[in-house]
């Protein structure tokens, strides 16, 4: 295995789209997985159960549904008298996760280092789908049989922000962690979490020699994965201290400790892009209000020029901007649509890598133009990517709505 890569938590991939056989029990009892002769290349000649883990993933649902079973490979033609060549097959078991499977879902089967599989069923055509065949680099899945990559130690199965994240929702951790920051950390913060702007503005001063006006695009991602990291060398510092002192058979205590951990991390990483963004539109300077009032007591993420033009009813509403931020969209990239009456034309920054054609195609009716970091951009399809804009692009519109004439170059 090679350190930073898949290959530290995957041998070997294969995935396909489910086929009407395999995912309705209605027409078909069989249980098993067809054209699975590439798996030999992961799973080998040897018939074997595997212990594997479910997982069923759908962008309406933040928790995935996952189950526990055994899939067993072996040669349909062992113990026959029929001399051809082996016909080794694929049985999977009922579970919740298989119930819940439909025909051209995505299917991945990944085997882990210690032996075990774990088997990913995620909805067709949605976001969770396309990054999960993103991130495993699975480009083609429009033959029947499955389609194998035995080897994941390449420039493109490296783990980086966007792929940690979403190893995270198909259920891997990823602890990266920078120890030689934990013990300036522990003294600037006094052994506890300060709070989100000023964890920001500590992880930005460790990184020297980068500029918002040089490449906006390539700042903010630096400073969010800075930041990722050093939050998680902190927060596994303090939380195994908490973890040592136990908690003495209280379990209500655990559920909530382990709660708030959860909660903590989600909501850090959207305040987070929020203060590195606010950190580039000062750097490029950029007028904006942060958390702009709007009609119907609306609070807007950012408003250009600001929260005064916009409510002054004589100011030509063509030179007003609002930009929503989120770092990821899910669902929830529709509350941007009420927001700022005033502003026809919707801006939404997002983190959320490979979003679906479906979702863009939605986005573009509703008149929300979607804003994202170009190194994203490639996780996209190429059509998509003719039609998103990145953080510089919006930057200097909102700079040339504002009647400065000295874009960034």
């Amino acid at each position: 295995m090679k350190a930073g890569h898949l290959s530290e938590y995957f041998t070997g991939v294969a995935a396909k789209n489910l086929s009407a056989v395999e995912a309705d029990f209605a027409r078909s009892n069989q249980h098993e997985f067809n054209g699975v002769g590439p798996l030999k290349k992961i799973l080998g000649t040897q018939e074997n159960k595997f212990p594997a883990k479910f997982i069923y993933l759908t962008d309406n649902d933040d928790q995935p549904v996952v189950a526990e079973g055994l899939l067993t490979w072996y040669d349909s033609r062992k113990n026959k008298r029929d001399k051809r060549s082996a016909e080794y097959r694929l049985y999977f078991s009922t579970t919740s996760v298989s119930e819940c499977a439909a025909q051209s879902d995505l299917l991945v089967i990944g085997r882990r280092p210690d032996g075990s599989l774990l088997v990913i069923i995620a909805e067709s055509n949605s976001t969770i789908a396309s990054q999960v065949q993103w991130l495993f680099g699975l480009s083609d899945l429009s033959h029947p049989g499955f389609s194998v990559r035995a080897e994941l130690e390449t420039d493109q199965d490296r783990i980086e922000f966007t792929s940690q994240f979403i190893l995270e929702n198909i259920g891997i951790v990823v602890e990266t962690t920078e120890e030689s920051h934990l013990d300036v950390m522990l003294r600037e913060f006094d052994g506890n979490f300060p709070s989100t702007r000023i964890f920001s503005e500590f992880a930005r001063s460790t990184l020297k020699g980068i500029n918002a006006n040089d490449d906006p695009d390539a700042v903010i991602m630096a400073w969010m994965e800075r930041e990722e990291i050093l939050f998680r060398t902190l927060e596994r510092h303090l939380i195994g201290d908490h973890l040592k002192n136990g908690f003495k058979g209280d379990v209500d205590g655990f559920i909530g400790y382990s709660l708030s951990v959860q909660n903590r991390r989600k909501s850090r990483v959207g305040r987070a892009f929020e203060n590195h963004l606010e950190k580039v539109l000062v750097d490029c300077g950029v007028k904006y209000s942060r958390n702009g009032l709007t009609e119907n007591k609306n609070r807007v993420d950012f408003i250009f020029p600001g929260e005064r033009e916009y409510q002054d009813k004589a100011f030509n509403s063509v030179q007003l901007t609002m930009l929503g931020v989120k770092s990821t969209c899910k669902d929830r990239w529709r509350q941007v649509l009420s927001e700022a009456d005033r502003i026809s034309e919707k801006h939404l920054l997002t983190l959320e890598a490979a979003i679906s054609i479906a979702q863009t195609n939605e986005m573009k009716a509703k008149h929300l133009q979607l804003v994202l970091p170009r190194s994203l951009y490639t996780t996209y399809n190429l059509t998509q990517q003719t039609w998103l804009m990145d953080v510089k692009s919006f930057i200097n519109l909102v700079i040339e709505r504002q009647g400065n004439k000295k874009n960034i170059s």
